[in-house]
């Protein structure tokens, strides 16, 4: 704990004051007040202490001092007292020497009792102490027996006490029920015995009146180091279980002015019997976090202080919304084009007034305290859309649509063509044999696009359901995780393509067997369902082969689940992408039989042509008919090229004066094309590194040295590269890297060749 901490504040296990008398009215205290600190003070003394050692083990153990104080200085310290009461109120001294002596020799033979009955030291201590009820009367006498009975019990550290305390406890008993004699006394008992229930309320409006004289005077300090917080009950009365008023608001009041003390005060009490405080006050910090986002770049940086875990929380639901408006405005504004970031921020907007309008409909008593927040943040998000447009119309910069490194979503307009891709798939669809599909094309292809996107290009009667292999699912740990991040996928994805809520699925639900738990929720999303069908899309269904690879997964566990819903659930089918055959992997080949590939690959030239020139609707900058005959002779009506060429291209012109900015020219795309090789290097180097070989990048160089659209004949190829022609030559047509021309091989794309010249 940090060194400005007051000493012995905040803490379970406090230190015992060195005096001895003050140390042992300090353990009395515990024994009444502090259960946790009396059994930390045991395992202090030796670790195999605990509440019903022995008195013999205590010795042997080194207790002495607590045995000192328990037995010795408290009993006396207690008739003591009790002589002095007595004296004050005119008792004759020589019945108070006789009760004084009554009471030590009661509690010695208490003592004396509970260590040959093999009682624990609690027992005994309480018996020590409670020596001194036998000077104040019989009733009181009868109340300490139960005091006595009370505290053990509440020390207890079970339900079902250790024999040799239940056999010390009921001669106590005995012995005390012996003693009554009318209803006073048998009244007094029960109180005795019951303290820790009756004591919290009866001490109730007290502590409530000391606790806000506490906050009154530390407010008045400014809760300067160190705060009478620490004196408050609700960190020495462990039997208090009622809720303690204001203590919120204090420890609010001292996490702002002394966030040392307050941070350690926010610990203890989140393990206490006040941890509605903790978290009442964790959620009013989160709060105030969220509140004191002024700006986008300060909404942007807070999701990582929002980490929600699977416990339950009453605003883990509201805490989820900030947590994605944030990572998405982070998202956004990372985006190098303008046009991006505006678009996506008005779809942020209105998902803020789409949240505002479920708060509306709430009656979750933390709405009022979160729905201005979300409408500041609505308002933050909107100015910043004016404000990156007024910008940009000063300027007179060209918004570049492009999208490259990441695929295109719902919300980007761009997306171009593969209407062809999309009857083909909904032909497979109806097919009634329920084949899997694959859709199988290269890398930056548009696959994930495609996906993203498929919703258009079919019918209202298929929902979509994305599911990208390459992130939760497959780097789960346990099927559980496998499964839990396989249904979120399905959840969320049908949600944004087609407006479908499914069944939700938790964690715990998959606990004791989690494919039979997720087949029973497939029952319910088929009910959901209802006429509609379900197209499952497994994106990059090569990491989840790896998991199995790794040992993570059992094959036969998750292949089996998928051929069984493929071959058994009539309202699914299954669609898996990727940069490979299912040939290549031949497990996936022996579970998904009949598989119908559908392949996607370079756009058509007039989908290319409008992707150049007419990306989204009032595109502002135009091109020289050669400027476009050469982007597609670069590309070969690659989308992702054409992408990263037409993107340089605008960077190109918004540098240029604004009276030749409007107008691309050929002259333009050379220039452009330098940079894209720069900028698009990622995109080369996995070529280069993960889909070729070392015959093939060898074969590759040689082809390329040779000149722009040069063909290579098949005797050359197979003269210069014998032992590998055939192999190697099969690997680079299927990666769609080169092209047969008559009786010669050359390259398919011109920007590809170009990198294999560097």
């Amino acid at each position: 704990m940090p060194n400005n901490i007051p000493h012995n504040a905040y803490t379970n296990a406090p230190q015992q004051h060195p005096n001895f008398i003050l140390g042992s009215l300090q353990l009395l205290f515990w024994l009444f007040f502090r259960p946790a600190a009396w059994r930390n003070h045991l395992k202090r003394i030796h670790p195999q202490l605990n509440s019903e050692s022995s008195l013999i083990t205590l010795i042997r153990q080194g207790g002495w001092r607590l045995i000192i104080q328990g037995i010795i200085i408290l009993p006396i310290l207690a008739n003591l007292i009790l002589a002095l009461v007595l004296f004050i109120l005119g008792v004759p001294v020589k019945a108070i020497v006789n009760r004084v002596v009554s009471g030590l020799v009661a509690g010695v033979g208490g003592v004396v009792v509970s260590v040959v009955f093999g009682g624990g030291n609690v027992v005994s201590l309480a018996l020590g102490v409670g020596s001194m009820a036998f000077g104040m009367g019989r009733v009181a006498e009868v109340v300490m027996f139960g005091v006595v009975l009370g505290v053990v019990l509440g020390l207890a550290e079970s339900v079902m006490l250790d024999v040799r305390l239940s056999v010390a406890i009921g001669l106590i008993v005995g012995i005390a029920v012996s003693l009554i004699g009318d209803v006073a006394e048998g009244v007094a008992l029960g109180l005795g015995i019951s303290i820790n229930s009756w004591r919290p309320v009866v001490l109730f409006p007290f502590l409530t009146v000391w606790n806000y004289l506490l906050s009154r005077l530390d407010k008045k300090r400014n809760a300067k180091s160190s705060c009478l917080l620490r004196y408050h009950s609700a960190f020495w009365d462990e039997w208090q279980r009622l809720q303690l008023p204001g203590l919120d608001k204090y420890l609010l009041f001292v996490l702002e002015h002394n966030p040392v003390e307050g941070k350690a005060a926010l610990e203890y009490l989140s393990t206490s019997p006040q941890r509605w405080t903790a978290q009442a006050v964790q959620i009013e910090l989160d709060a105030r976090n969220l509140q004191a986002c002024t700006d986008v770049n300060a909404i942007r940086q807070v999701h990582p202080s929002l980490a929600i875990g699977e416990l339950p929380s009453p605003v883990k639901p509201i805490l989820n919304i900030f947590r994605r408006i944030s990572e998405d405005v982070d998202a956004v504004l990372h985006q190098q084009s303008t046009y991006h970031q505006r678009l996506l921020l008005k779809n942020i907007a209105n998902k803020l007034n789409g949240h505002l309008q479920e708060l509306d409909r709430s009656s979750d008593k933390y709405t009022v305290r979160f729905r201005p927040i979300v409408v500041s943040w609505r308002d933050i998000v909107t100015n910043y859309i004016e404000v990156v447009a007024q910008a940009t119309e000063l300027s007179q910069e060209i918004d570049s649509p492009y999208v490259t490194g990441v695929p295109l979503t719902l919300e980007q307009a761009i997306f171009t063509g593969r209407t062809s891709i999309g009857s083909r798939i909904e032909q497979l669809l109806l097919d009634r044999r329920r084949p899997p599909l694959l859709l199988y094309g290269q890398r930056r292809m548009g696959k994930t696009s495609l996906l993203n996107n498929i919703g258009k290009l079919l019918p209202n009667t298929i929902i979509p359901m994305f599911v990208s292999l390459q992130g939760a699912p497959s780097s789960a740990s346990d099927y559980n995780g496998f499964l839990y991040n396989l249904a979120k996928g399905m959840i969320n994805s049908s949600k944004q393509q087609s407006g479908l809520i499914l069944p939700s699925l938790t964690r715990e639900a998959l606990a004791d067997d989690p494919f039979t738990r997720f087949d029973e929720w497939l029952d319910q999303v088929e009910q959901t369902l209802e006429q509609n069908t379900a197209l499952l899309m497994l994106d990059e269904f090569e990491t989840l082969d790896s998991a199995i690879s790794k040992g993570r997964f059992d094959e036969e566990d998750v292949l089996g689940m998928l051929r069984h819903l493929i071959q058994h659930r009539s309202r699914f089918k299954v669609l898996l992408a990727g940069s490979h055959t299912i040939e290549e992997y031949q497990r996936w080949a022996s579970y998904l039989i009949n598989v119908q590939v559908v392949h996607i690959s370079y756009l058509k030239q007039e989908e290319a042509r409008q992707l150049i020139e007419h990306p989204v609707k009032d595109f502002t900058l135009r091109y020289e008919p050669d400027a476009v005959e050469r982007i597609l002779e670069l590309t070969s009506s690659h989308p992702y090229l054409i992408q990263l060429v037409c993107g340089e291209i605008i960077v190109l012109k918004n540098e240029q004066d604004p009276s030749m900015r409007r107008l691309a020219t050929l002259k333009d795309v050379y220039a452009a094309t330098s940079e894209a090789l720069k900028s698009g290097s990622f995109f080369f180097a996995d070529i280069q590194n993960n889909q070729v070989d070392a015959n093939g990048r060898d074969i590759l160089r040689f082809m390329a040295a040779l000149g722009e659209g040069a063909v290579v004949s098949k005797l050359t190829l197979s003269y210069q590269f014998a032992d590998v022609y055939e192999r190697t030559i099969q690997l680079l047509l299927q990666r769609e890297l080169i092209e047969e021309v008559g009786e010669g091989y050359c390259f398919q794309v011109e920007l590809i060749r170009r990198w294999f010249t560097r």
